[in-house]
């Protein structure tokens, strides 16, 4: 098959060689995107006389057809092709002939890429913040749902104090948030047109790149035409982007796992997002979160890959940038996967109650509260904290918990213990009266709820 850029050279290369330069496997998938900017392009180039009228209608028509012919099967991208954008315009000048040939004036591949891989990856962002929206409503509702069910909350993976599950699910709602904060930023630096900037150096015609930038949903352009041909921040940032989502849902799949297994039982996980084992038929395996877990390697790769491609090339456009796409490609599609298998992950599972109240019992996460109660009759905090932890080593001591103790007990310690104490170290008490915004009260959860229902409305 003749090429395109034949010329200089007579365009026959080794069969070997032409499958290691094509692209057209992976960025076939961007033939709208390739296919609306050329419709646009004919348009600006006969805004400014460059073709007729009557050329870019013809070309417009051609290229609606060709898109149409793709959608509904008619027509099957020609993998022998070097990539999408030769494909096109080969189909096109085999239908239209000469007219056809017209298109490509006044632009080059190397912006034609850069604008194609920026509106595809504009419409990635789009797709990912609603899936990232469906997650966080599911979390919130789940979240809304366990409001006030008490459990140990954690550091260093230890007991530490008594919070509400719905609490510790809106932690998860709040990274989200800025999940999707992340990657509006990441699409309106995206959102730059480079088409125009040609090659490297510009064009000797008269164009107007407003004028494409305009209609193809562009809120500028870019400004060096060595710069747009040859920018790939926007696929690093928004693959920076995806991999603190992934991040985020790989914290999230750990405690899933955990709070899964017989050694905690805090949550049942629906059949429908579980496995079982080929050997051991007790098994039911959380393997949808180790999956998500485990993906989140493969996106921080996709990422730390592009970084180290980028590192070293000199301005403007080198071929070692055709290794974006497949890096970028993969983390969309494996982000978007995740999110849908999460969301629906979410929300099937459900708390088991008794274990966690249970677990935060045996976890003596109220002997913060003790000391409080001493602190408020009057003792140093330093002497209240001594005798709670020396109350605690008698519970461990004794196999029993603080509520459980024995008035009389607690009057061998300190004279300041009167029968009130109890109220003030049930875990609901302990729970309810953390009553700063932001906290774990029932009161304060919902307000969070509240909050992200809000966001999301807008």
């Amino acid at each position: 098959m003749a090429k395109m850029w034949a010329g200089r050279t007579d365009g026959a290369t080794e069969k070997l060689a032409d499958d290691f330069n094509s692209s057209i496997h992976f960025d076939c998938r961007m033939y709208r995107q390739d296919i609306t900017g050329s419709i646009v392009h004919a348009g600006m180039l006969a805004s400014k006389g460059i073709i007729t009228s009557a050329e870019a209608d013809q070309i417009a028509e051609g290229l609606s057809g060709i898109l149409e012919d793709l959608e509904s099967g008619k027509l099957a991208i020609d993998m022998e092709c070097e990539d999408i954008h030769m494909f096109v315009e080969q189909v096109l000048t085999q239908r239209l002939g000469d007219v056809g040939k017209k298109l490509h004036t006044a632009r080059s591949r190397n912006d034609q890429v850069a604008l194609d891989i920026r509106m595809y990856l504009r419409n990635q962002i789009d797709e990912i913040t609603e899936l990232t929206k469906v997650l966080i409503a599911a979390v919130t509702d789940k979240a809304e749902v366990y409001c006030d069910t008490i459990m140990p909350g954690y550091t260093h993976l230890q007991r530490a104090q008594p919070i509400t599950f719905g609490h510790h699910l809106m932690a998860y709602s709040m990274m989200l948030l800025r999940d999707i904060d992340r990657l509006a930023d990441c699409r309106k630096r995206m959102n730059l047109s480079p088409i125009g900037c040609c090659a490297l150096a510009g064009t000797t015609y008269d164009t107007d790149r407003h004028f494409e930038a305009v209609r193809l949903g562009f809120d500028g352009i870019c400004r060096n035409s060595l710069d747009g041909v040859s920018d790939r921040d926007f696929c690093a940032e928004l693959m920076s982007s995806l991999a603190i989502l992934m991040m985020h849902l790989s914290r999230f799949s750990e405690e899933i796992i955990l709070w899964s297994s017989w050694e905690f039982q805090f949550i049942e996980l629906s059949d429908a997002y579980t496995t079982g084992s080929s050997i051991m038929p007790q098994k039911k395996n959380p393997d949808m979160a180790e999956l998500v877990r485990g993906k989140t390697g493969r996106v921080y790769g996709d990422l730390m890959g592009l970084l180290t491609t980028l590192k070293g090339l000199p301005l403007a456009y080198n071929k070692d940038m055709q290794e974006d796409k497949e890096s970028v490609f993969d983390a969309c599609d494996t982000v978007k996967m995740c999110l849908q298998v999460f969301a629906g992950l979410i929300s099937t599972m459900a708390a088991r109650k008794d274990n966690m109240k249970r677990a935060a019992q045996k976890g003596f996460i109220n002997a913060t509260d003790l000391a409080d109660y001493l602190v408020k009759k009057g003792m140093p905090f330093r002497s209240a904290y001594k005798i709670s932890g020396q109350l605690v080593a008698h519970c461990i001591q004794n196999g029993t918990v603080l509520e459980e103790l024995p008035l009389d007990i607690y009057k061998s310690y300190s004279e300041l213990f009167e029968n009130d104490l109890y109220h003030e170290i049930d875990l609901v008490t302990c729970v309810e009266k953390r009553i700063s915004e932001g906290g774990t009260s029932t009161a304060s959860v919902l307000a969070q709820i509240a909050y992200v229902k809000e966001v999301l409305s807008l």
